[in-house]
């Protein structure tokens, strides 16, 4: 059956609630504590033409659970225009009854988050955990769909542009290309993370004036979640600030597809910046999602035929 329209957990950022039509996953997002709002059109019409059609082919329509929904009724009493959910199942939490939306192919399990445990930030895309350090929150005000956790409130830029952060972490999937390997694929990933992190933002301002140099600091074979992984740290010289470091971390995904998973480590530097080490305590923590062992970590293999 599937998952009526309305605003679940956004499957690449659970901190956001994302707008599903009833069969695909929209652009519409929102905070969670947001308000309801307008119900976003559907690709195949309006709230209203989408109802119709809903009633047409279920024959019988006992209730619509959507928030800010247009529920149709006719002469014989069926229900009439409302503007928020109606019967025992919310909008906002489905009831254990309703399947969840399903996340893209690459992911898998139901649409959620890994708010049961403080300690553990979950990438339901890429089916793996991630450990919440001490220092280090879930993401809050970031535009970024793929970050999966940041440090503490933000600061000036020594550059152009308004705020910056201490430390991100990033994780997507890799898709650009057919390459599996991860050692080369962390090789070609990282200088478009150092470019990303430190050269310009997505308004073409240099918040870091730029980047001067890198210098390989290092890099080599790594098992992350029991699968063979591999990364590359730079140390970043820019024009303005403290430079930085950066790290592309590519391992094999166990779900979905197996698509490589790269994770961008992004560290500015100076004193309140996060240690180095919280690189490696994080890449150690990795674990598939139901996997209570991490069983890796740099300085770790595993063999190729994992």
């Amino acid at each position: 059956m599937t998952p009526a329209p309305g605003w679940y957990p956004d499957p690449h950022a659970p901190h956001l609630e994302r707008w599903w039509d009833g069969a695909a996953w929209t652009e519409h997002r929102r905070a969670p504590e947001a308000p309801g709002g307008p119900v976003p059109p559907s690709p195949g019409g309006t709230g209203r033409a989408r109802a119709i059609a809903l009633t047409a082919a279920a024959a019988v329509l006992v209730t619509a659970v959507v928030t800010g929904a247009v529920l149709l009724g006719d002469d014989d009493g069926d229900p009439e225009t409302g503007t928020g959910p109606t019967g025992t199942v919310s909008a906002h939490a489905p009831d254990s009854e309703t399947p969840s939306p399903p996340a893209p192919e690459s992911a898998s399990g139901s649409a959620g988050s890994s708010a049961d445990d403080p300690a553990v930030v979950e990438d339901q895309l890429n089916g793996v955990t991630f450990p919440l350090l001490d220092g280090w929150v879930r993401p809050e005000h970031v535009s970024q769909d793929d970050v999966v956790m940041t440090t503490p409130g933000t600061h000036d830029c020594p550059g152009e542009g308004s705020v910056c952060r201490y430390g991100m972490v990033i994780s997507r999937t890799v898709t650009a290309t057919d390459e599996t390997s991860p050692e080369l694929l962390a090789k070609e990933d990282i200088s478009d993370a150092a470019e990303d992190a430190f050269e310009e933002d997505a308004l073409d301002q240099s918040p870091y004036g730029g980047i001067e140099s890198h210098e390989v600091v290092r890099s080599g074979p790594v098992a992350v979640a029991g699968r063979a992984g591999y990364f590359v740290r730079w140390r970043v010289t820019t024009g303005k600030g403290p430079g930085g470091h950066v790290q592309s971390l590519v391992f094999p995904s166990s779900v979905g597809t197996g698509s490589p998973i790269v994770v961008r480590y992004v560290f500015e530097g100076g004193e309140d910046a996060p240690p180095l080490s919280d690189m490696d305590r994080i890449t150690k923590g990795i674990r598939a999602v139901g996997d209570a062992d991490p069983g890796g970590g740099v300085g770790s293999s595993v063999g190729p035929d994992q």
